[in-house]
């Protein structure tokens, strides 16, 4: 049974992809829907620019249309129709863009209820989603008053969302409430400024440290939503000690993240995917590096990281720093194994690098050479298998022919080493990314048996380089590794091993801690959840690089056990069990208020 009549999930990031925050929303959206039915809304903002593919606009219906003629009068202005997500989802998305001249208004009313220090805060990404947030609460409780003997329940999420929720409280509207932040604002201030929350989290000054990093508003937002909400959740154990300490309210409901495990492929379809994606990485590797020197391919793995640039946050320090470990280790241990390591980070770039623009050229004509060949060198090898003939080059390929192809292959030749990164960057002298693969002796030298590609654009599919998308590019490596300090869910790991991936994750990510507690660390895992909590920097990288080097030594029937693992572990984070929590806070919501 539903908890409530009517659900509206209110996120700044309906229709609107920002974060991690997008996803949790959008593969939700079917098991919602399956227990609330029609009562399920998402509630985001308007942005003409961004909802073409996004949201799909419609009349509204009568009841609607009434509620958004007298929102109207006070300068909120309603979209109503679905959100072109799979399960289509009803939406209600503001344009606030006239409601902004309340701005002040908000702010003080702010202040006088919870003691939000925000009037003199002239920054657009606070402004903004807290004006949105007004109205969008001022919504619910219209749409909430004609509906006697109904039972309304809005669940918001993160800051940008909560003084939606505060503008319920302070009107006692007969509507229940939930809060859920996925990352702590203070959290994520402190530890971008390399700060350690977790070595003695009880000792920081929560309101001192906010006012110090310029997130106080932001801050004491979150905790006024968490203090009176009707329930308070986060979206993982590492979350819920944070909140503890900083916004001094325990969440009532833990509210772990998922995936719809029904759009990924099975084992078998993974399978035939990696093998195809696999050749496409292998084409690019080969024009990025042969043109200086060649290795076996065949001994290659494709280690890979893909994250936002917060160099520490994510733990992009801690993977080069691993890498380096890695790379005497191999030259040491199995010299002719080769890793190469994808680092898919976007940053500030110019453009793709000549050089490699060259190769890619000079390779791409040198096989549509053979290619142009291929007819007749399948007749010539089938005409001299029949007749018993030895099989030689000119065999197969005129003289011309040969003589083409090494004059092709003598111009791809080039000296040095290839490049650490794909494109020029307008920082490349400071990039932090680049100046630590030099520090961790990564310099793609032949002699190098780890190499590395500083990938810093987005994967589109259609790049220029690689030509494939986020989930084809993972699908096509063997090991995705995400050693965040600071993540308080971590999706990566958990897509990479709905795609059949092996993936290595902490104990300070959200879902590591999750899967810890989950599932056994055998010695195939699946997903490898490495100690970070409360380990200290060197030991942690010592403890990285030796989890890299034990998966650089499994044979191919080893990874096969390691990738069946990982399958079976993401479907420990189905939706189809994670929404049982989230339904669990409504219910306790509903419970709260109408006892």
């Amino acid at each position: 049974m539903r908890p409530a009549d009517y659900c509206f999930e209110v996120s700044w990031e309906v229709c609107n992809k920002v974060g991690g925050i997008y996803t949790v929303l959008k593969t939700k959206v079917p098991v919602m829907k399956q227990n609330y039915e029609t009562g399920y809304v998402v509630v985001g903002p308007y942005f003409a620019g961004k909802v073409r593919g996004e949201f799909n606009e419609k009349l509204p219906t009568d009841g609607l249309k009434d509620v958004f003629e007298r929102l109207k009068t006070e300068g909120i202005i309603c979209h109503y129709g679905n959100w072109l997500v799979e399960g289509e989802p009803d939406a209600i998305l503001i344009d606030f863009a006239t409601f902004a001249a309340r701005k002040n208004e908000i702010k003080r009313e702010l202040w006088d209820n919870y003691k939000i220090d925000s009037l003199n805060t002239q920054y657009f990404d606070y402004d903004e989603p807290v004006i949105w947030a007004y109205a969008a609460g001022r919504f619910v409780e219209e749409f909430a008053k004609p509906q006697p003997g109904k039972k309304v329940v809005a669940h918001f999420h993160e800051w940008l969302a909560a003084p939606g929720l505060l503008y319920l409280h302070s009107r006692k509207a007969n509507i229940a409430t939930v809060f859920t932040t996925h990352a702590t604002t203070l959290g994520r201030a402190l530890t971008n400024s390399n700060i350690d929350i977790y070595a003695n989290i009880a000792a920081i000054s929560a309101e001192q440290e906010a006012y110090r990093l310029g997130v106080h508003a932001k801050h004491q937002t979150e905790a006024a939503a968490a203090r009176n909400a009707d329930v308070f959740s986060t979206v993982s154990d590492i979350t819920a000690m944070e909140a503890e300490h900083f916004l001094k309210k325990a969440p009532d409901v833990i509210v772990h993240n998922g995936l719809g495990m029904e759009g990924f492929p099975t084992f078998e379809e993974a399978s035939v995917r990696h093998r195809q994606f696999k050749r496409k990485i292998r084409e690019f590797i080969t024009y990025y590096f042969f043109p200086y020197y060649t290795f076996d391919l065949e001994e290659t793995l494709y280690y890979f990281l893909t994250a936002r640039y917060e160099f520490h946050n994510k733990g992009i320090d801690a993977f080069i720093r691993a890498l380096g470990e890695l790379n005497k280790a191999l030259k040491q241990e199995k010299p002719g194994r080769t890793v190469v390591a994808f680092i898919w980070v976007p940053a500030n770039i110019r453009g793709i690098k000549r050089e490699l623009l060259e190769n890619r050229t000079q390779y791409q004509d040198i096989r549509d050479s053979i290619v142009d060949e291929i007819e007749h060198v399948k007749d010539s090898m089938i005409n001299d298998v029949v007749a018993q003939k030895k099989i030689t080059d000119t065999d197969l390929l005129s003289a011309q022919t040969l003589f083409e192809l090494k004059r092709k292959v003598m111009k791809f030749k080039k000296q040095g080493s290839p490049p650490l990164c794909t494109h020029d960057l307008y920082n490349e002298e400071s990039d932090a990314i680049l100046n630590a693969c030099k520090e961790a002796g990564l310099n793609n030298s032949a002699d190098d048996n780890v190499k590395v590609i500083f990938y810093p654009i987005y994967l589109s599919g259609a790049d220029g380089l690689l030509d494939t998308s986020y989930y084809e590019s993972m699908q096509g490596a063997h090991l995705g590794v995400f050693p965040s300090f600071y993540e308080p869910w971590g999706y990566t790991p958990l897509e990479a091993a709905a795609l059949g991936v092996g993936a290595v994750t902490t104990d300070l990510s959200g879902f590591g801690k999750y899967i810890e507690n989950h599932s056994a660390q055998r010695k195939f895992p699946g997903v490898f959840v490495v100690k970070r909590l409360g380990v200290q920097d060197d030991l942690f990288v010592k403890s990285l690089s030796a989890v890299l080097l034990s998966f650089a030594k499994y044979s191919n029937d080893e990874r096969i056990k390691n990738k069946i693992e990982a399958k079976h572990v993401s479907t420990l984070a189905d939706w189809r069990f994670m929404v049982k929590q989230y339904i669990a806070a409504h219910q306790i919501a509903v419970s709260k208020h109408w006892k």
